[in-house]
């Protein structure tokens, strides 16, 4: 029989092995759980879906866009370019301990499981804001006890590797509001028209209610749902004394003003820029869609995200919303041949044709230019030469064919010279051009500036009948901006991976001289009449206050105007799809676009005169005989020519008896002059434009 002290000394022997053994396996747990927190620190989190997205970048390197195949609207912005309301609600809602808590709910997990055991099921969760992020970043949205797992590994991981305001600032980027929003500043464009930063109290609440079910309480869907969601967020903010009860019952009541869900917009910048560069990408540079999608690529680009937003506000004010009139917008710099602003229509979302690259408009007038510097080029055309603008029947191809064009409203202006030819956009003016120096020539220079559409050599060609895109237009006028240089348009700068490496960078194309330099100048300086009293831009002049070249065009069915600065060559088109005929105020909108548009986007650039090259001369004449101005002239005007190419022959007037050494010496003096007059011209004009 075993002694009552035996049996003690056994049990305490037990109890001391099992508290060793308790002892041990805790020190084994928690040496495991270090060992799995190191393990979890050192390693790193797999790349989100939104970091495998390639990046649009700009000229300043500032993100523009991204590419992804599910075409999601996000724009990350910065926590405190967040309103404080907002951030508020959100946390009042989803994770009122999100700042005292290391990811994880530990109470609410509680609850959560034993009701999952309780029916055997993943019935319920209690997702923290961080859990949250990891789900939408990293894993799929079914309740499986696998995935729960690797949410939990990866909330550990944020929670290790990110400050709170960091996880907290991801989230409210990441979030879905619903709608192809993704972020807090897209859903804030998209349903209020304004910036997180400016939401108030009411409208932050009723976003914040939005991602716990996108659709059922989208405000767009079910607004009753989407206020009885606003009005438990309110109270959830003043049960944790962000605000008061009183100014929960307000913000509740207050009428909210929700944009139009018509006029939504794409929130990225230039959405038709975007899918430019992907088609280039995967065209010219052979890379992948998925790729694209999937790569994390960088991809450098020439566009300017300041120029951008003017050209994107010319056109939001120029156009009418509601209407189905659409337009295009692509502006040049004729100096390095970037692409600087790109608006393919006029809202993304509705109409993803981007109109810059059609090739089935008819640029109607606007195309002249190119026809005119052809026949100065090749000095079968002066600034002086005259036509008489009356009704004409044109005949060609050996006399087989003939053509009988007219001017717009049947008015003609008689005798004419080149700059009154361009200013008032006369018809018969610019077919007696093309029927002198022949189509053909035409059609060679428009290949020389860049133009590859197909051009018919025909007499109606001189009123631009064969269809061009508004690229190729603005690319054209970039040479004659860039005194006879051609550089073709660039895109693309460079591209690089997810590691950095350089995989295209584009060529340094050097600019070739395709014009020569005069004949660019002075058709520069007989384009800036459009711009002037009698020109057909000019009831847009008032708002250009910098030196100006370009040409309006119109047909039954568009509406052009093209023109250039010595900074940028712009080209406007307006229309609609079906290719109905367009209306008169229809065929006013694009000189106003074109206008706002210049000023905005050069609004920090001082005005710069074009610079005059080698070969150009200036001389008074007479507008009316297109001869010198002499001293019995009763008007004169200074016009530019190529050099050789000036008038000799002296205008005298109806009472000049002066003998022809006297006329001889009277022109020298005047030729002077006008090159005096010119040079004070053009400071006067400058010193004009910059006060104004």
């Amino acid at each position: 029989m075993t002694k009552p002290n035996q049996k003690t000394r056994k049990r305490g022997f037990r109890i001391r092995k099992l508290f060793k053994n308790l002892s041990l396996l805790t020190v084994l747990a928690i040496l495991a759980t270090a060992a799995g927190l190191v393990y979890l620190y050192a390693t790193s989190l797999p790349l989100a879906d939104s970091d495998r997205n390639s990046r649009l970048l700009d000229s300043q390197g500032e993100v523009i866009a991204t590419f992804s195949a599910g075409g999601k609207d996000s724009v990350p912005v910065q926590l405190e370019e967040i309103a404080p309301d907002l951030v508020n609600a959100t946390l009042a809602v989803e994770d009122r301990k999100f700042y005292n808590h290391y990811g994880f709910d530990v109470q609410g997990m509680g609850r959560a499981v034993l009701v999952n055991l309780e029916h055997m099921e993943m019935s319920q969760g209690a997702s923290t804001l961080t859990q949250q992020l990891a789900r939408n970043l990293y894993l799929s949205h079914e309740k499986t006890w696998t995935r729960k797992a690797k949410e939990a590994m990866y909330t550990a991981q944020l929670e290790m590797k990110y400050s709170k305001d960091e996880i907290l600032q991801m989230y409210l980027n990441e979030i879905y509001y619903g709608h192809g929003a993704y972020g807090i500043e897209a859903a804030s464009r998209m349903y209020f028209g304004k910036s997180a930063k400016q939401l108030d109290l009411a409208e932050s609440a009723m976003l914040a209610g939005i991602p716990k079910g996108p659709t059922y309480y989208s405000p767009y869907n079910h607004m009753k749902n989407a206020k009885d969601r606003q009005k438990i967020v309110l109270n959830a903010m003043a049960d944790i004394g962000k605000i008061t009860q009183s100014e929960a019952d307000k913000a509740y009541e207050k009428m909210l003003s929700f944009k139009p869900e018509s006029e939504r917009k794409t929130v990225e910048s230039a959405p038709y820029f975007r899918d430019y560069i992907r088609s280039l990408a995967i065209k010219e540079l052979g890379i992948s869609e998925a790729m694209l999608d999937h790569g994390g690529l960088n991809i450098y680009t020439t566009l300017d995200l300041r120029v951008q937003k003017a050209a994107e506000d010319a056109v939001a004010k120029g156009m009418d919303a509601k209407s189905e009139l659409e337009t295009a917008l692509v502006s040049i710099d004729p100096r390095t041949g970037y692409i600087k602003a790109m608006v393919g229509g006029k809202n993304y979302r509705t109409n993803q044709i981007n109109h810059v690259l059609a090739t089935t408009r008819q640029p109607g007038s606007a195309f002249k230019p190119i026809m005119y510097l052809a026949a100065l080029e090749s000095k079968q055309l002066t600034s002086a030469s005259m036509f008489n603008s009356e009704p004409t029947l044109f005949h060609y191809d050996n006399d087989r064919k003939t053509y009988k064009p007219g001017n717009f409203g049947d008015k003609y202006l008689g005798e004419i010279d080149l700059r009154q030819a361009i200013a008032a956009s006369d018809n018969i003016y610019a077919v007696n051009t093309i029927m002198q120096i022949g189509p053909e020539q035409v059609v060679s220079m428009a290949k020389n500036l860049g133009i590859t559409s197909n051009l018919s050599a025909v007499p109606s060609l001189a009123l631009g009948t064969s269809p061009v895109s508004p690229l190729e237009m603005a690319s054209a006028f970039s040479v004659i901006a860039a005194g006879g240089q051609r550089t073709p348009p660039v895109a693309i700068l460079q591209v690089t991976d997810a590691a950095g490496r350089v995989l295209y960078e584009s060529p340094q194309t050097k600019a070739e001289t395709v014009v020569e330099p005069a004949a660019a100048y002075v058709l520069t300086r007989l384009m800036e009449s459009v711009f002037e009293n009698g020109g057909t831009g000019n009831r847009v002049s008032a708002t250009i206050k910098r030196p100006v070249a370009g040409k309006t065009g119109t047909t039954n069915t568009d509406a052009w105007l093209v023109g250039f600065t010595p900074e940028l060559s712009t080209a406007v088109w307006v229309g609609y799809d079906q290719g109905k005929a367009i209306s008169t105020s229809d065929g006013r909108r694009a000189a106003p676009i074109f206008a706002h548009f210049t000023e905005q986007a050069l609004a920090s650039v001082p005005p710069k005169i074009f610079t005059v090259p080698d070969h150009v001369v200036s001389v008074y004449i007479d507008p009316e005989s297109g001869k010198l101005a002499g001293n019995g002239c009763e008007e004169k005007r200074l016009e530019v020519f190529i050099g050789g190419t000036e008038p000799t022959e002296v205008c005298h007037g109806t009472t000049d008896d002066s003998d022809p050494g006297e006329d001889q010496k009277a022109r020298q003096v005047e030729n002077q002059q006008g090159i005096q007059e010119e040079k004070h011209s053009w400071w006067s004009d400058f010193k004009r434009w910059w006060v104004e």
